[in-house]
């Protein structure tokens, strides 16, 4: 691998590719083989993050009707549970399309609301692309117009998946294969406080009076798309919402506005600041919460206990005629934790989204801020 650093503060932390990754690697690298009669030492994989890897292949096996190989999991300095494991792709021809199994180790969804149907494999669905664009690459490169089927297997995956909140999520049976970027950055919780504490003082210097926080790729994707003109001026906080909230105080910004997606900014409705699944869930008992306030019928608080999302939450809220209230207590309820946070010393709103169901909820100050990010720019104050 061409090696990736990223800083967070004054602390240089090397990045490492996910099970993905190694996933689409490992299979193109089975394909090959398979197409060529040759085992390979290394395969390179384009990341959809743009970042080019080249791949220690380890355990290659070149049988008449399949090809197999391992790639081992490098998290880079990210204390991953899954770092070091070998992900294995066994590759056979078949007549036409691609097949994507998951083998030994790669745990079943047995719940719905996650990224794959349940019954399926928990190979997440960009892992799925990458392994589908690598393997078709090969083809192309060696005129090949038939078929693979991919067999995705983690010896020990079932072990370690107890580690993770793979059986709370209803996966079993092993761990799952994700990653949006292809790339693990490190997490570092004083360094990207410290980071957060700079890009908001660069804002502040610059004279920006509105402190605009988003929580990540989401939050990021749904103001560009919203409210692109205030894009280069928010702060990504991460998880870390009541320090990024402290340092907004702290430096003196007349008003903060946090922007996330209900999956995470459910969290605040029960005064819930680091929203890491780490720290803290607490996503349905909240949303349960407000929905028997509202009135909602015990069937339904039941079957959002059964959620292993929020997003599947919400489609038994909306099953209801209490949604609209529960959604407005819950609403309240965060802009009460967030101006407990504050004290009053800074005015504080929040915009909540879920792209699924079309929703934006707003705390009774997000509008005001979000005018005054939009009329007043950099002015200094």
């Amino acid at each position: 691998m061409n090696e990736q650093f990223i800083y967070q503060g004054t602390k240089k932390l090397r990045c490492g590719y996910t099970t993905g990754s190694c996933a689409a690697g490992a299979a193109k690298a089975a394909a090959e083989m398979l197409l060529t009669g040759r085992t390979v030492d290394t395969i390179d994989l384009a990341t959809p993050s743009g970042v080019q890897l080249r791949l220690d292949i380890t355990d290659p096996e070149l049988h008449p009707d399949y090809a197999v190989c391992s790639i081992k999991k490098d998290s880079g300095d990210d204390p991953d549970v899954t770092g070091g494991m070998k992900i294995y792709a066994s590759v056979s021809l078949i007549s036409c399309g691609i097949e994507i199994i998951g083998g030994d180790g790669v745990g079943t969804v047995t719940k719905a609301g996650l990224d794959q149907p349940v019954g399926e494999a928990a190979i997440n669905s960009v892992p799925r692309k990458m392994i589908k664009e690598a393997v078709s690459g090969i083809a192309g490169l060696y005129g090949y117009s038939g078929g693979f089927r991919i067999v995705i297997s983690v010896p020990g995956g079932e072990e370690i998946a107890k580690k993770t909140f793979n059986p709370r999520m209803g996966i079993t049976g092993g761990i799952s294969i994700i990653g949006t970027t292809g790339i693990v950055e490190p997490m570092s919780s004083s360094a990207i406080v410290g980071t957060i504490r700079a890009e908001a003082g660069l804002r502040r210097a610059a004279g920006y009076r509105q402190l605009i926080l988003t929580v990540g790729n989401y939050s990021g994707q749904f103001v560009k798309l919203n409210a692109p003109g205030i894009s280069e001026q928010c702060v990504t906080c991460s998880n870390f919402i009541g320090d990024a909230l402290d340092i907004g105080v702290s430096l003196g910004f007349e008003s903060i506005l946090l922007i996330g997606h209900i999956g995470k900014l459910v969290k605040l409705g029960a005064g819930i600041m680091n929203t890491h699944s780490s720290a803290a869930d607490g996503r349905m008992e909240t949303l349960i919460a407000c929905a028997a306030l509202a009135g909602a019928d015990i069937s339904v608080l039941r079957q959002i206990a059964e959620c292993v999302t929020t997003d599947a939450a919400l489609d038994v809220l909306f099953s209801c005629a209490a949604a609209e209230k529960a959604l407005a207590i819950l609403t309240e309820r965060i802009e009460r934790y967030l101006c407990a946070r504050v004290r009053g010393e800074a005015a504080v709103g929040a915009v909540i989204f879920s792209d699924k169901h079309s929703l934006i909820l707003k705390t009774c100050m997000a509008d005001s801020i979000l005018g005054m990010c939009r009329d007043t720019g950099s002015t200094s104050g």
